[in-house]
């Protein structure tokens, strides 16, 4: 399935939606035509475990044929929000985890030319969470150097502790798209969550796709577009550690929760890393893929002075 957070109309909270057909349905409200009791946000869908998931596919299909008015909005009338809008805590970041990416990031970024032998964690808080369609703050008197990086962003389904690699996909949700804003002239003696962490700079979206509907999601082809130019083009494959090695690290010291989030790391082709270098600009449009799951697409705005 598709999930989205989704607001129909200009206020209130947003609602938990399922995309089909063009479509967005209402999930508590499609429980209510079919008499069974379903979750209104993302959150408690995910703490709700299979069985919710189970219900929502049999809701889907018992009214396929006919659904009451007002469950069902067409996708291009709603706003999409983040589809976690706010993360119960600070989303896992994993850097230089392509093996392209760590020799661009040596050479200007100062970054060790050798691969990682253990992947490289940092966090983003969940104030940096924006939705597709919302702004990337631009503060020309904090940064000359915002760059870009586009991410498969990994959804933890069930609560992990010392988790080992096998059994780790067992504890995926599902998989979205983030755009890893940062930075580069905002790094503090090797620390990162400042460069990285600042309000907008996490977009995330525009969907869920749950774990069951990814056939591969090492076999993913992922790209970045700066106002329709191609910046980043790979796939999952290339991945230095893959995500059942990224669970098993990160719960072998930090429990993972129902809805945290991992950020599995960039390929090359971020601005940093080009001759010239390049950056976002107020004015620029960001869109970030990855295949099966959707597109986030986000202005740059101008903050401040």
């Amino acid at each position: 399935m598709k999930l989205v957070t989704y607001r129909d109309g200009v206020a209130g909270e947003g609602r938990l939606g399922v995309v089909q057909d063009g479509l967005v349905i209402d999930v508590e409200y499609l429980g209510e035509a079919v008499g069974t009791a379903l979750p209104a946000d993302m959150l408690t869908l995910i703490d709700l475990g299979p069985d919710a998931l189970r219900a929502i596919k049999q809701a889907l299909s018992d009214t396929a044929d006919a659904r009451p008015a007002g469950i069902a909005v067409p996708e291009e009338n709603v706003r999409l929000l983040a589809p976690i809008p706010r993360p119960r805590k600070n989303i896992f970041g994993i850097g230089l985890n392509y093996v392209e990416h760590v020799a661009e990031s040596a050479k200007s970024l100062d970054t060790s030319k050798d691969l990682p032998k253990e992947p490289v964690v940092f966090s983003k808080p969940p104030t940096s969470v924006i939705a597709t369609g919302e702004p990337i703050q631009h503060n020309a008197s904090m940064t000359q150097m915002l760059d870009w990086e586009v991410e498969l962003a990994v959804i933890i389904g069930k609560r992990a502790t010392r988790i080992s690699k096998d059994d780790a996909m067992s504890h995926v949700f599902g998989y979205s798209v983030i755009n890893d804003v940062s930075a580069r002239d905002n790094r503090r003696a090797g620390q990162w969550i400042f460069s990285k962490g600042q309000d907008s700079y996490c977009p995330f979206g525009p969907a869920i796709v749950t774990a069951e509907d990814i056939a591969d999601p090492h076999d993913l082809t992922l790209w970045l577009k700066k106002n329709g130019e191609e910046k980043q083009r790979s796939n999952t494959k290339h991945l230095l550690f893959d995500i059942p090695t990224l669970i098993a690290d990160i719960s072998s010291g930090i429990t993972l929760e129902p809805g945290d989030i991992i950020a599995t790391g960039t390929p090359a082709g971020v601005g940093a890393g080009r001759d010239p270098q390049e950056w976002m600009w107020p004015g620029d449009v960001i869109e970030c893929g990855v295949d099966g799951i959707g597109v986030l697409r986000n202005p740059v705005v101008k903050i401040g002075d």
